[in-house]
């Protein structure tokens, strides 16, 4: 039996390598914020370790901005530019377990008063959609300036999809500079520098795996993916577990959770995705509308039990 964070707080049971929902399986609700925040389409939500804080992105005409809300009285106040966005395209935030920083994908130029970078992904050339991982310190009450992390991390302009861990350790989604393909890599924070990124274990390159969460001792790593034995075309979320960074053949919830952007509670109590149609057992055939807005939806972890190894 696992025993870690994860078999305290995710609510899963592990049956014959397939993840099979509890009889009481709880469904996936809108987050409540977007009720108090408006229209318009939201994701990657990033909390502060008290919860109350949270950066997310907001997109617009292609681009994005990290936006903050604070949660006062039970109610997420209307969301602001976060201080260190609102130019550039930055989208994706990811926090630090402890608070101290927040990492996030920006097509923003290399060098002070470059252009913005184009990128690559969905199989071709993406104009002014490059991106490079950046990271704000927290400083008191406020952000430090954006910090571009090392060439070993931005090998090229098609790094997306930042996740901390506790170690300091970084994953990450790249694309791979011989088959253009896009791979979840990660890489070690060892003596104060980041080790040369490699795919985790479970990507061989033909499946496509993306916006992983970890968690904070990378016991497990939430993530959507393009794999079997999930339907065709269709991104739903992965589990794998983790022995000292050995992973184990990834899982799907059951039934399927369709979306992608993962993100946990400080708490590891509620998992947050994003999608325009989150339902569990949705018919495999449906195809959402085009211009419905991907919203941020959460989904309770607790009250499951891990029986798996």
């Amino acid at each position: 039996m696992l025993r870690s964070k994860f078999s305290r707080a995710l609510a899963v049971v592990v049956v014959c390598g397939s993840l099979a929902a509890a009889a009481s399986a709880p469904e996936p609700t809108v987050f409540s914020g977007e009720t108090d925040w408006g229209t318009g389409s939201n994701a990657a939500p990033a909390f502060a370790p008290d919860g109350k804080t949270v950066f997310f992105v907001h997109w617009h005409d292609q681009g994005g901005t990290i936006m903050v809300s604070h949660l006062r009285g039970g109610t997420w106040s209307k969301p602001e530019t976060a201080p260190f966005s609102g130019q550039w395209r930055d989208i994706e935030p990811a926090m630090a377990p402890d608070g101290s920083y927040l990492v996030f994908s920006s097509n923003r130029p290399a060098v002070e008063g470059g252009k913005a970078i184009d990128g690559f992904y969905q199989g071709k050339t993406q104009p002014e959609r490059g991106g490079n991982l950046w990271r704000v310190n927290r400083t008191g009450d406020g952000w430090s300036k954006p910090l571009r992390l090392p060439d070993e991390i931005n090998s090229n302009n098609a790094i997306y999809s930042p996740s901390v861990a506790r170690s300091g350790n970084l994953y990450f989604n790249q694309s791979d500079p011989i088959s253009k393909k896009e791979r979840l890599c990660w890489s070690q924070w060892i003596g104060g520098h980041y080790t040369a990124p490699k795919p985790v274990s479970f990507d061989d390159g033909e499946t496509r795996n993306f916006t992983a969460a970890v968690a904070p001792d990378e016991s497990f790593i939430l993530f959507s993916g393009h794999r079997p034995p999930s339907p065709d075309h269709h991104a739903v979320v992965f589990v794998a577990f983790a022995d000292n960074h050995k992973w184990k053949t990834p899982v799907p919830f059951q039934p399927y959770l369709y979306g992608e952007q993962e993100r946990l509670s400080p708490d590891l109590k509620t998992l947050y995705f994003v999608s325009d149609r989150p339902r569990l057992d949705p018919t495999p055939n449906a195809n959402p509308g085009e211009n419905v807005p991907q919203k941020i939806w959460q989904i309770s972890l607790e009250g499951w039990d891990v029986l798996g190894k």
